[in-house]
């Protein structure tokens, strides 16, 4: 499969880090067929593929949404161990609140440089006690911290329902023959090539990052990661993957918990600027100015854009400044969402709408059924 994509670049001109900086660099991808109709794997990796030098080699990962359908009501834990040790310890701590009720070796093309890449293990569990006090998604928030503690000997890649994430060291193409993606069938995808800047270039350190039902990948540096971080702790997160895109995943998680449309969600990441803001009219000036006020920790600050992907939909944001770029595309019932036009047309090559998403407006699009039986 790897060779199917290596005619969209020139390794012969390879970026390398430390020849040259790209400074807008990370690719991120995402795609979502509205009518439910499943898009196998090789769709998310050829849009990958074509921003090949948007990345560096140091992390590239895939999340995807509908692909285990006989699982669908169980939790579906993506895990990287390092050892057969790491992998016996958190066993011991999925059982604690689980039952599993099936467990396998992530499918893997192990050769070249994966040849000996980490373990990589999927287990679908179920809660042992539903009249427990403590409710199921804080139960999912907590196994993943404690496992997340064992980093980087042991991460949750995700844990959500009918969803999976799949990531690690390498470029976004190399990752896609390493999982074989091109094997699953979703009907929507995100994908992530990394260009890390600021923190290292680790399996648990790849995007997307996961929590529940949601993923996401980002493009760009997150200057208010201490702030971030200062809030979620106050509330009992617990960070431990050393990047700063998990404060995303974890922040929606928060306001998703609080009962948060996803309008609202980007309103906090991206408010509107305070001149802005002094032109509404009520109640809408009144909703937002509380939001600053009362979630000011949240507020993303720094260059971004960002694909979120939740059970049934995408969300598409740019920070306020537009300083990432971020594309859509649509055709028929597929949205395309991508850092560059190219990657876009790579796999639709006549769109009948395009454009650029206007910084701080998020894009939020859901399928019409959550049910997809079809492929596409």
């Amino acid at each position: 499969m790897f060779s199917e994509y290596r005619e969209f670049y020139d390794y012969d001109n390879d970026i390398c880090e430390g020849k040259v900086r790209i400074p807008s660099g990370c690719a991120i991808a995402g795609l979502i067929n509205r009518e439910s109709k499943k898009v196998k794997g090789d769709t998310i990796a050829k849009m990958m593929a074509v921003m090949h030098e948007r990345s560096n080699g140091l992390g590239g990962g895939f999340a995807a949404y509908g692909i285990y359908p006989e699982h669908n009501t169980d939790y579906a834990f993506h895990l990287l161990f390092m050892d057969d040790q790491s992998k016996k310890e958190v066993e011991a701590i999925l059982v604690k609140g689980f039952r599993i009720e099936d467990q396998q070796e992530i499918p893997v093309r192990r050769v070249g440089a994966h040849r000996n890449a980490p373990l990589v293990w999927r287990y679908f569990c179920s809660p042992l006690d539903k009249e427990r006090e403590i409710t199921e998604e804080d139960l999912l928030l907590k196994t993943t911290m404690r496992i997340n503690r064992m980093a980087p000997r042991a991460s949750v890649m995700s844990c959500g329902k009918n969803l999976g994430v799949f990531k690690g060291v390498g470029y976004p193409e190399e990752i896609a023959e390493f999982y074989r993606i091109d094997e699953y069938q979703g009907y929507s995808w995100i994908g992530h090539g990394r260009f890390p800047t600021n923190t290292p270039g680790w399996w648990g350190g790849a995007h997307p990052f996961s929590l529940g039902e949601t993923a996401v990948v980002h493009n760009g540096e997150l200057s208010s990661y201490g702030a971030n971080k200062s809030f979620l702790e106050n509330y009992g997160y617990e960070l431990s993957l050393r990047t700063d895109t998990e404060v995303l995943a974890y922040a929606i998680h928060y306001l998703r918990s609080q009962g948060f449309s996803w309008d609202l969600v980007s309103k906090v990441f991206a408010p509107p600027h305070w001149v802005e803001h002094e032109r509404m009219e009520e109640p809408e000036r009144e909703l937002y100015g509380a939001l600053r006020r009362v979630y000011a920790g949240l507020l993303m600050n720094g260059p971004f854009s960002i694909i979120v992907a939740f059970s049934g939909g995408l969300m598409a944001l740019n920070d306020r400044l537009k300083l990432r770029p971020l594309v859509a595309g649509e055709a028929g019932a597929n949205l395309f969402l991508a850092s560059e036009e190219a990657a876009i047309r790579r796999v639709c090559p006549q769109p009948e709408n395009l454009w650029s998403l206007k910084g701080g407006e998020a894009l939020i699009s859901r399928v019409e059924e959550e049910s997809a039986c079809h492929v596409a």
